[in-house]
């Protein structure tokens, strides 16, 4: 049994630890400590057993994985993960890293902290939070993601995805509304999220889909929040895609969208927020 800790209660662990499976090519047995509600989603989960809560509890004394995953927060969400928690000796423990404001971070690492046989980097790190972890892993090296196969989402016009909270979901279609009148055109929009909200304008239409990463060919812009997964998901189609980058108190939107419009060589055209 690999037991993955994917603290944190947005649906971005769950899609990213989905990836990392179906690369790694695990086929057993998954038990998933998670907080986050999207695990109530089978879509998401499929046939991973779920353990809700933020600490690594819910095993039976007996159970003893043969892996330990740690997603994002090398000490969890906020430091709760000490060395010794279900990592017995011989269980291998991974770390998958991902961007964070390692300054709001750091104060939270407890004083014995997980150290790690390995941690797979999955996308560049600010310097201090690289060195942190070459200190605690016994290998470091890059992993790129592979998504499983899923069918396109295939609607006419602009795409817009994003999984909330309602208020940046909104503030994402005013995005897209506002840069359609800018460049004069006035394309069908589609809204993919996992709830409608209350005030969606009615000429925006609505879909319930996931994944909703793979655009079909009818798809003419994409516009989502500038996360881990949309940056990475979208890559491919990174001509079409803007972004609108969200304040976090632990991920850096900002850094991560200024980051691939550099990659693209600054095709288009910087996303600035919204007045509040």
């Amino acid at each position: 049994m690999i037991l993955c800790y994917a603290s944190g209660d947005g649906l971005g662990h769950l899609t990213r630890l989905r990836a990392v499976l179906h690369t790694l090519g695990v086929d057993g047995p998954v038990t998933v400590v998670t907080a986050s509600p999207f695990a109530g989603d089978p879509r998401v989960t499929g046939d991973w057993r779920i353990v809700r809560g933020t600490g690594v509890t819910g095993l039976a004394p007996d159970e003893v994985p043969e892996e330990v995953i740690v997603d994002a927060f090398p000490a969890g969400l906020k430091g709760e993960l000490i060395r010794g928690d279900v990592i017995l000796p011989g269980t291998k423990v991974t770390h998958l890293a991902r961007l964070l404001r390692w300054d709001a971070y750091a104060p939270m690492l407890p004083a014995d902290p997980p150290r790690f046989d390995r941690t797979f980097v999955l996308e560049p790190l600010a310097p201090a939070h690289e060195a942190y972890l070459r200190a605690v892993s016994d290998e470091i090296v890059p992993l790129a993601l592979t998504d499983p196969p899923s069918e396109p989402v295939d609607v006419d016009g602009w795409l817009i995805v994003h999984s909330g909270p309602e208020a940046e979901t909104l503030e994402l279609v005013a995005y897209a509304r506002d840069m359609a009148s800018a460049e004069g055109v006035r394309p069908p929009m589609t809204l993919v999220s996992p709830q409608k909200p209350d005030s969606l304008a009615p000429e925006v239409a609505y879909l319930d889909a996931y994944p909703a990463w793979r655009p079909g060919p009818n798809v003419q812009r994409i516009v989502t929040a500038a996360g881990f997964n949309a940056v990475r998901q979208f890559a491919p189609w990174r001509d079409i895609h803007r972004m609108l980058p969200f304040p976090r108190s632990l991920d850096d939107q900002f850094a991560r969208a200024a980051r691939a419009r550099r990659e693209a060589g600054d095709r288009s055209r910087s996303p600035r927020r919204r007045p509040a």
